[in-house]
């Protein structure tokens, strides 16, 4: 992975797409930044940065908090000097937030909220506060995770659908705001990642509902979305911004 080397990424959100990221930053020579809401989540994402040779540091962050973003970003700077990119990864899907998720009509208003403040406004906090440290550093990147759920519609999970498309119209705020200052800001959007945490939450029979009607021949994997950001956070990437990037098989096919 060139184009990495010296780099400061942050991290908001650990778990196995980040976790495959810090690797193949690491293997660049990067340095990683990884809050996560459990700390032992954001260690094993730093220290998977650091056995491919790059370096790190975890903390315990809620996003959708702006003390505790303000904090991160405090300990980046204080830490390593600088910030040169943003990985955004962070989501409200634990078993019990997923479950609460359901259609417009049914849905209760506090479940609704919390999926924005952690999906949303967190997306938001970490821009805020990372931006004007990735300017100063001579510019870089802000890589945002949505889903193909955007695109392809879903029977449930209307405040996770809503949120991530909101991510969507801010990643092309970010791009065009800020380009001149050399900073680029694109999302990524997996399909059907079989992380860890997926595996123990989704229904029986579903990954092979899902992958009889996926052009691919095989489930998507973390290595997967994590060989995309890598290249996003990377100066091989310098002239991609303001663009949603599927990763997904190819599930959604857009001219």
């Amino acid at each position: 992975m060139e184009g990495l080397s010296g780099k400061v990424i942050v991290f908001a959100g650990a778990g196995g797409i980040a976790t495959a990221t810090a690797s193949l930053l690491g293997a660049g020579g990067a340095t990683v930044v990884v809050s996560d809401v459990v700390l032992s989540s954001a260690e094993h994402t730093v220290q998977a940065c650091k056995d491919a040779g790059g370096d790190g540091i975890a903390t315990v962050a809620d996003i959708s908090d702006e003390t505790q973003v303000k904090a991160l970003v405090d300990l980046a700077i204080g830490t390593y000097g600088r910030i040169d990119g943003l990985f955004n990864v962070a989501a409200n899907i634990g078993p019990e937030d997923v479950a609460q998720d359901t259609n417009v009509v049914d849905i209760d208003v506090a479940a609704w909220q919390r999926a924005l403040d952690v999906n949303l406004t967190g997306y938001m906090l970490t821009s805020k506060h990372v931006v004007p440290h990735i300017i100063a550093a001579g510019g870089g990147s802000v890589v945002n995770t949505i889903s193909d759920a955007v695109y392809a519609g879903m029977e449930v999970n209307v405040a996770y659908q809503a949120t991530k498309a909101g991510i969507s119209a801010m990643t092309r705020h970010i791009a065009r705001k800020y380009g001149k200052d050399r900073v680029r800001a694109n999302s990524v959007a997996p399909g059907l990642v079989l992380t860890e945490q997926t595996k123990r939450t989704m229904p029986e029979g579903y990954a092979d509902i899902i992958l009889s009607t996926t052009p691919s021949w095989r489930h998507g994997e973390p290595r997967d979305l994590g060989a995309m950001v890598a290249f996003l956070l990377s100066d091989h990437a310098e002239w991609v911004t303001g663009q949603v990037i599927n990763v997904d098989g190819g599930v959604v096919m857009r001219a």
